[in-house]
């Protein structure tokens, strides 16, 4: 059979066009999100940055920036380990949903039906905290900077560390001088009456619920209630409900728990890093991971994945905690309401973010797309929000 040769390489020549222009709009879509992530990592004059954008159940895409160690020339790459700061909270919050699956208590207990000893609260001591309040930071119970900060764990022996970093966590009045190594020393002395850190600084004015302050105490409460009732250590129960059915290898909540080799360096700045370091009260800033395994924990949770929850449980964990017309006091609901530790913005999303010595995260995902993100730097950001916008933006996009 002859072929008309002419048409069959119009044919060819156009098929070959469309596939490279396909190829280009392609590649558009992730070098304009890299290049404009490039300009938000030298503004903030980061180390180091893992991003990664999930939809569907898999990474849409992926891109490493900078260094987990700029003296060495280690890339920031997608297995690097770092702390993650209190995106820790929202394995809390699954934890906790899981916790109340197992019929171990449920939102509305009253923290004193659980705990070992009574916590009164000084200034509303015929009052009751529950579970709830706990969650959504209205329990009363507050961060004493006099205590919270010493609860750090700095293992300087373990890797070398620059001295001026220590100079500032000290005038930060960042310190490991507390002597607990559980949530069972530290909450009882934090807030039983016989305890040794007890104090009405502990605790905020008026009743629970009435009052909203940001609590990483009150929020790592709710895993010691878990350690009570599942007779668990938290990081083991984490490890069993959480990590483990995700195939979170790589993470952990102790140092011991992760391959030092794979952890960043976590800066002041440029040239200065700090110690190593664990925290006492490690489930809400805790989580030591990598972008990679931190991945597979989004797409799980903005999935709705049932290895981790029952529908119920995502429904209930998603559920806007304070209504419009009765706030507390001291939140402003323009922006987010609370869910079950989750923040819920007002532009769709669902997330978290992390902030400590050295630690810049934030993970989230749009509710109306399914499409999610996340980013890990090895440095304290003060403002996230030229990265967030960015991947707020590309999450957005059908």
């Amino acid at each position: 059979m002859k072929t008309n040769k002419p048409i069959l390489y119009t044919i060819l020549i156009s098929f070959t066009c469309a596939l490279a222009l396909n190829k280009a709009k392609a590649r558009a879509k992730p070098d304009s999100l890299t290049a404009k992530l490039q300009q938000a990592f030298a503004q903030d004059s980061l180390p180091g940055m893992y991003v990664i954008m999930t939809g569907a159940n898999k990474t849409t895409y992926q891109h490493g920036f900078g260094y987990a160690d700029i003296a060495n020339h280690i890339p920031y790459s997608a297995g690097t380990v770092q702390n993650i700061g209190s995106v820790s909270k929202t394995f809390i919050a699954v934890a906790l949903m899981k916790a109340i699956e197992l019929k171990y208590f449920a939102l509305e207990t009253d923290i004193n039906e659980i705990l070992p000893f009574k916590v009164i609260n000084p200034n509303d001591p015929d009052g009751k905290i529950t579970i709830r309040q706990l969650t959504d930071h209205s329990s009363g119970i507050v961060d004493n900077p006099e205590i919270y900060h010493y609860s750090y764990r700095f293992y300087p022996k373990l890797r070398a560390y620059d001295s001026t970093s220590v100079i500032v966590l000290n005038k930060m009045g960042f310190g490991d001088k507390l002597k607990d190594t559980t949530l069972t020393q530290f909450f009882y002395n934090y807030l039983s009456r016989q305890g040794k850190y007890y104090s009405k600084a502990n605790f905020g004015q008026g009743p629970a619920g009435g009052t909203s302050s940001y609590s990483n105490i009150g929020s790592a409460l709710i895993a010691y209630l878990i350690e009570i009732k599942s007779h668990l250590p938290y990081a083991d129960f984490t490890r069993k409900y959480i990590l483990k059915p995700l195939k979170m290898d790589h993470s952990g909540w102790h140092i011991h728990d992760v391959n030092l080799k794979n952890h960043a360096k976590l800066y002041l700045d440029q040239k200065s890093w700090f110690p190593l370091y664990d925290l006492t009260t490690y489930p809400d800033g805790g989580l030591k991971t990598s972008a990679a395994d931190l991945s597979r924990y989004l797409m799980a949770i903005s999935s709705h994945d049932k290895k981790l929850l029952t529908e119920a449980s995502y429904q209930t964990m998603f559920t806007p905690q304070f209504s419009k017309e009765h706030p507390p006091k001291d939140i402003n609901l323009t922006y987010r309401n609370k869910g079950i530790f989750w923040n819920l913005y007002t532009n769709g999303t669902i997330g978290h973010d992390g902030d400590d010595p050295g630690v810049g995260t934030y993970l989230f995902f749009n509710k109306a797309t399914g499409k999610g993100g996340l980013f890990l730097c090895n440095k304290y950001l003060p403002n996230k929000q030229a990265i967030v916008d960015v991947l707020v933006q590309e999450a957005a996009k059908e």
